[in-house]
């Protein structure tokens, strides 16, 4: 006979095991509940999505401009503990462009076999210097809920079911952080959804880079992952339950069965992709843990930019407005120099990252 103490550890190791194999993104949910019932929205969506597969393929967005989305992160608190602060929210920032330009420190994690599909996607992301008023805002706006959390949908982003209406969807990329039931990391809309409702939903747990975010979800790559759904990608695995004839419609992706949990070790094979070197698990659209994700790659930097230019290109209108400076975050500051020192009445200083 078992003893209690072993029961429980059994128990433990049950729940841990649970947590580690949880869906990260719940954008799939999301976008079946706000379809359900409206086939007028779903017909939309699906031609949006046709237009821009059309258009995709066959293309390559290796020139051009940089794209920079204006961002407004909206702050929907109970607890002084999801009141996360300024810096942690810079921190996300500082995320998204290192990761959309390929400047993340992990980059060179990327295997080989990848490097060369490997993409710097061209696209920035700055926290607004003006609100929909025409006045200054620091990009942030912070709302007291008397909500314990919020389901999957649109509750968050209406002042009146508790969160807070989204500032004009065609001019900013909006970000609600809230808190969500446990588990549910993030979600996001789709291209062609209703404008009240378009923008990226993230856990207050998981929003950041560490100071408080939890491991293994803690370097800010949940918000990576659901920006990209907002600019059109699907899931590497293609939502097909393990079936081999779906796709993410990416071609420079494997094929790949199912998403993968945890930090894998390269190569992974799978029933869909059997030799090496097997299914990229290391990108930003699988389930892996933060610190295993480091690559989007040149199909999905063409999606995203197709995207960003058929669908969402007055978001680029919006950017000449104005960005506020995002401060690096914690340890990216290298060195400091004061010229001349010493010095007297004037002197300059230069901060290298």
């Amino acid at each position: 006979m078992y003893s209690p103490k072993f029961s429980l550890l059994i128990l433990l190791f049950s729940a841990l095991h649970m947590f580690a194999q949880q869906p990260r993104c719940y954008t799939q949910d999301n976008y079946e509940n706000t379809i359900k019932n409206n086939p007028a929205l779903s017909e939309k969506i699906k031609n949006i999505q046709q237009q821009i597969q059309k258009d995709t393929e066959g293309d390559s967005r290796g020139d051009g401009d940089i794209y920079v989305i204006p961002v407004v992160v909206h702050i929907v608190y109970k607890t002084g503990s999801q009141n996360i602060s300024d810096e942690r929210i810079f921190s996300q920032i500082n995320v998204l462009n290192d990761d959309f330009r390929r400047l993340n420190d992990d980059a060179d994690e990327t295997p080989s076999e990848f490097q060369d599909v490997a993409a710097d996607v061209m696209i920035e992301f700055c926290l607004t210097s003006l609100d929909p008023n025409g006045d200054s805002t620091t990009g942030i706006t912070r709302t007291e809920t008397e909500k314990d959390s919020f389901p999957i949908g649109s509750q968050v982003k209406k002042t009146s079911s508790g969160g807070i209406d989204s500032w004009d969807t065609e001019r900013y990329l909006n970000i609600w952080v809230c808190n969500l039931p446990s588990d549910v990391l993030g979600f996001s809309s789709v291209p062609g959804f209703p404008e009240s409702e378009d923008g990226v939903v993230i856990g207050y747990k998981f929003f950041g880079s560490g100071m408080g975010a939890i491991s293994p979800y803690n370097l800010g790559r949940t918000c990576t992952h659901e920006i990209g759904h907002y600019l059109g990608l699907q899931h590497i695995w293609g939502d097909d339950s393990g079936s081999c004839s779906g796709s993410d419609l990416i071609a420079d992706t494997p094929n790949q069965a199912w998403e993968t949990f945890g930090c894998a070790t390269f190569p992974l094979v799978d029933d869909c992709t059997e030799t090496s070197p097997g299914v990229m698990f290391m990108n930003y659209m699988d389930y892996t843990d933060d610190n295993c994700m480091n690559m989007f790659t040149e199909g999905q930097k063409t999606k995203m930019r197709t995207t960003i230019e058929e669908v969402r290109e007055t978001l680029l209108i919006s950017s000449a407005l104005g960005c506020n400076v995002t401060p690096p975050s914690p340890g990216e500051i290298a060195e400091i120099i004061i010229n001349p020192n010493p010095a007297d009445n004037q002197f300059a200083i230069t901060v290298k990252n």
